[in-house]
């Protein structure tokens, strides 16, 4: 329940995409314009997912789709828009397109996708540590700008119009 609630914090709803999420892939994704298709094209998967031609273009270039070819035109198969659905959500929780190959690639492996899911809960555990990490940190650092922000908002009403301090001592302050 925590590592769906916390994929559910990186929405890219701001940049007009659909929402896929992680956690619904792994529960299952076949639904909206795949359901009883067999074949997109590269404007289908274009339209449906919010991403150019020369996106699919690039992750096929790297592997992580395989169409087939009808003259010029690409041809992507139901496993292809699966694959894309799991590299976009992957990249929207900050998978490098790397680790969504190697989490992809287990797929294969016959073994009802239980060495893919141990695979993917570790990724996914790691993960969830380094963002807890890099929270702790920021919060460390906002709370210092507050700290640093307090102080000169304090000097800044302490002071007499026109005159605010250095912060340092007057000897340094005075020299030049």
């Amino acid at each position: 329940m925590y590592v769906k609630a916390v994929f559910r914090r990186f929405d890219v709803t701001e940049l007009d995409s659909p929402d896929y999420r992680v956690s619904d892939l792994v529960a299952g994704f076949d639904t909206g314009a795949a359901r009883g298709r067999d074949v997109f094209t590269i404007r289908d998967l274009t339209k449906e997912f919010a991403v150019s031609a020369r996106t699919l273009r690039f992750y096929e270039e790297k592997g992580l789709l395989e169409p087939t070819r009808r003259g010029e035109q690409r041809l992507y198969s139901r496993r292809d828009r699966a694959r894309l659905a799991y590299v976009l959500a992957g990249k929207q929780v900050g998978f490098s397109l790397e680790e969504v190959r190697e989490m992809l690639d287990l797929y294969d492996l016959g073994d009802g996708q239980v060495t893919q899911l141990k695979v993917a809960l570790a990724k996914f555990g790691e993960r969830i540590e380094r963002l807890e990490k890099q929270k702790t940190d920021i919060d460390r650092v906002v709370a210092e700008l507050v700290r640093a922000s307090d102080v000169m908002k304090a000097k800044l009403a302490g002071a007499a119009p026109g005159k605010v301090g250095t912060g340092f001592p007057s000897s340094v302050a005075t020299k030049e």
